[in-house]
């Protein structure tokens, strides 16, 4: 006989995370453009889910600043607001800046050869103009030394708000400077590789700080 107690039930709760991921995926690259509509009942039934944890996934995107929302008038997908995005650079950038220098005493060969393999990836992307697997294969990167400083709260802060600048990356990809991206992943690391704190600190910094450019253009 099945014993049900060993198999974990599906949760509200991991349905409003799925519905969250997807509804969020969907803003970030452009499916879902700037002041598009978001009604609950229509969301729910394209994603296949009841009205309650579209609803909760849309309270949480409003309050990442991918939805816009006012009580009993409209909630629609938010329009780019410069000075938001430009602050979530400013904040980005100095947390990764930070997760370096955390992880750079626990970094080992294979943590410097997952960045390789995913810069490589990376560069692939970026020649065929994938922006998807581009920006996919930046995360990947760059969570390594986020994921080996093991600082939680900088985990969780860019989870928050990388969002805001993947968005701007997906609108405006043929301004990307990507090709000195590629560049800049490499020598970062072997800054990282070769034990080079500030070196590896000023780079993460300049990478970010590149995406401040595209917001001439928003």
């Amino acid at each position: 006989m099945l014993d049900v107690s060993a198999l974990p039930r599906v949760s509200r709760p991991l349905l409003r995370d799925e519905a969250y991921e997807r509804i969020r995926h969907a803003i970030i690259d452009g499916s879902l453009a700037p002041g598009t509509p978001l009604r609950d009942a229509d969301l729910a039934e394209q994603l296949g889910l009841s009205r309650a944890p579209v609803r909760q996934a849309l309270l949480r995107l409003a309050e990442d600043g991918l939805v816009a929302s006012k009580p009993q008038s409209y909630t629609r997908v938010a329009e780019f607001v410069a000075d938001d995005v430009r602050d979530a650079v400013r904040l980005v950038r100095a947390l990764h800046e930070l997760a370096v220098r955390e992880a750079l005493p626990r970094l080992g060969r294979a943590h410097i050869a997952e960045m390789r393999t995913a810069n490589e990836r990376f560069a692939v992307a970026v020649a065929k103009g994938d922006v998807g697997a581009a920006i996919e294969a930046d995360d990947e990167l760059h969570d390594v030394p986020v994921r080996v400083a093991g600082n939680r709260a900088v985990a969780v802060t860019l989870g928050r708000y990388t969002p805001l600048l993947r968005r701007l990356e997906y609108a405006r990809f043929s301004s990307l400077p990507a090709q000195r991206s590629v560049k800049r992943h490499d020598e970062l690391i072997a800054a990282l590789e070769g034990g080079d704190e500030a070196t590896a600190a000023r780079i993460t910094a300049t990478i970010w700080t590149d995406l401040e450019a595209l917001l001439e253009d928003t």
